[in-house]
């Protein structure tokens, strides 16, 4: 299978399946003497792991990693880092019962047109719990990231029709100031504790009624100095596109006033320059940080939608590899709402892409080699 692996300066591999042994990532080009060990990747991981409320699976896997290379006496050695996460807590029998159908939503026909083979067994390669190797790896590449300033904010924005009214700056700005919410301190990673409220109680009704929500996930990345990104198939915007659709539910994405710019006037969505402290700023910010595929210096705002589980317990109405037209109900243990646990997700695909563009552009100017001989010495 091609395609497990993402990334030019620093790379990832992920591994594994849903109900198989366990779940990893091998990542490469981490540069040497970065100090880590688990709990640096651990505390990125609890924030996706399952059965955290009762808006996720209830799927019992404590997602303990365990780093298999790469890392001695506390940093990294500059070697392929290896990670693993065992499984614990798979039921494959909730899943005989589908073994030859395809569930609406899933990945099962394309996957078995594909490969005329597929794994059923929570959807294999196709599952959610792959996001662990990405999370992993997104984790190494946050750290190395925030050594060099930069942060990252992200946040569930909505959930089925129920979104929070604050904007993004207004948000950022009550981050930085410390008056904000805590994101991290509700089951929804929402910012807002009356959206909240109101999305949790959108979400008992989706489950009474055995169905599923999606919602829109929302990230500011700060700190990003102006310069990252390449001009034409390589830009900044486009390989975070990339990465953040090849996260399996996610249908949309936009970046700064998005898809709201086809409807303004140039005069309104161009950012004006001004200078402030002897240096060119921007006055706005709708093109989200980056122009022309690089970023400009300004926080870099994107979004992300996510689909409905595509598994829930309403019967609805599938073909059965014998061409027979049947009913299929999906039992088992399954999240009502993906997105809180997504939200994690979509930042580490985001520290990803940035840290590779970030690394490549150590080579687009002479003054980034200066010293290079001296450091060899």
């Amino acid at each position: 299978m091609a395609g497990s692996t993402f990334g030019t300066h620093f790379k990832i591999t992920t591994w594994g399946e849903s109900h198989g042994k366990g779940i990893g990532v091998v990542v490469d080009g981490c540069p040497a003497g970065l100090p880590l060990d688990e709990t640096d990747i651990q505390k990125f991981l609890d924030r996706r792991k399952p059965g955290q409320s009762r808006y996720s699976t209830q799927r019992k896997e404590a997602d303990a990693i365990q780093i298999l290379s790469g890392v001695f006496e506390g940093k990294t050695t500059g070697t392929p880092i290896s990670l693993m996460v065992p499984n614990q807590d798979q039921n494959s029998r909730d899943y005989g019962d589908i073994a030859s159908c395809y569930r609406p939503g899933h990945a099962d026909f394309t996957f078995d047109r594909k490969y005329g083979f597929r794994d059923y067994r929570g959807g294999g390669r196709s599952s959610g719990r792959e996001t662990i190797g990405r999370v992993a790896g997104g984790a190494i590449a946050a750290k190395i990231l925030g050594q060099l300033g930069i942060s990252f904010l992200t946040y569930t924005r909505s959930i089925g029709p129920v979104s929070i009214s604050k904007s993004s700056e207004e948000l950022l700005s009550e981050i930085t100031s410390g008056t904000a919410a805590g994101i991290l301190s509700n089951p929804l990673y929402m910012p807002e504790e009356p959206a909240c409220k109101k999305a949790q109680s959108f979400l008992e009704t989706c489950m009474k009624n055995k169905d599923s929500a999606g919602g829109v996930i929302e990230c500011i990345i700060t700190g990003v100095p102006a310069g990252i990104g390449e001009p034409v198939f390589d830009k900044l915007d486009a390989n975070l596109a990339k990465a953040i659709f090849s996260i399996g539910a996610v249908k949309g994405f936009e970046i700064g006033d998005g898809f709201a710019a086809a409807a303004a006037a140039g005069s309104e969505n161009n950012d004006n320059f001004e200078m402030k402290d002897k240096k060119p700023v921007l006055s706005t910010n709708h093109a989200g940080g980056i122009l022309g595929g690089i970023s400009n210096g300004m926080p870099i705002v994107f979004r992300a939608a996510v689909k409905p589980t595509p598994s829930i317990a309403a019967m609805q109405n599938t073909v059965n590899k014998e061409g027979e037209t049947i009913e299929i109900s999906i039992h088992g243990r399954h999240d009502p709402v993906i997105v809180p646990r997504a939200v994690v997700v979509v930042e580490a695909m985001a520290a990803l892409a940035l840290l590779d563009l970030a690394m490549e552009h150590m080579g687009s100017q002479i003054k980034f080699l200066e010293g290079f001989g001296r450091n060899l010495e």
